[in-house]
């Protein structure tokens, strides 16, 4: 029998890999629906996700429901690997949130984000996908 496609990243490979990437996807509730919205981020020195944010439905929806997922991917030729994270989500403030000043929080997009969240994890699950790819295999040629 041929080994697994899909195999289970090591908790310290799945660590790394968040502390390695800035761009992930955070999954929250506003009031009875779910929304994903692209984010930018980084690792703090106690293992939290933290965020910078401006006044929104994204902030609201944390305000009101603490439960969040997040979300990392890396893809290649050969692999892919996803990092999902559980946890809750709460605005830091004060001394909390002037610590965040060091970390490498680059935001893509030039808007004034004056509030920080951290989410505290509390479930970290990381696979890495072997990719055959077999469509390319059948792609037409190009004239």
């Amino acid at each position: 029998m041929s080994e697994s496609p899909v195999s289970t990243l090591t908790r310290e490979d799945s660590w790394a890999m968040l502390r390695d990437n800035e761009f992930g996807r955070l999954a929250f509730h506003l009031a009875d629906e779910v929304h994903i919205t692209p984010i930018n981020y980084a690792v703090d020195a106690q293992g939290r996700i933290v965020v910078r944010t401006a006044e929104g439905s994204k902030l609201l929806g944390l305000t009101m429901n603490a439960d969040v997922a997040f979300e990392v991917d890396e893809i290649d030729e050969h692999e892919a690997r996803s990092v999902v994270v559980r946890g809750r989500a709460r605005t830091l403030d004060g001394h909390e949130a002037d610590e965040t000043e060091e970390l490498p929080l680059r935001p893509w997009v030039d808007t004034v984000k004056l509030n920080v969240v951290a989410i505290s994890v509390d479930e970290l699950t990381g696979r890495r996908f072997s990719l055959t790819r077999p469509w390319r295999h059948i792609r037409p040629e190009k004239a």
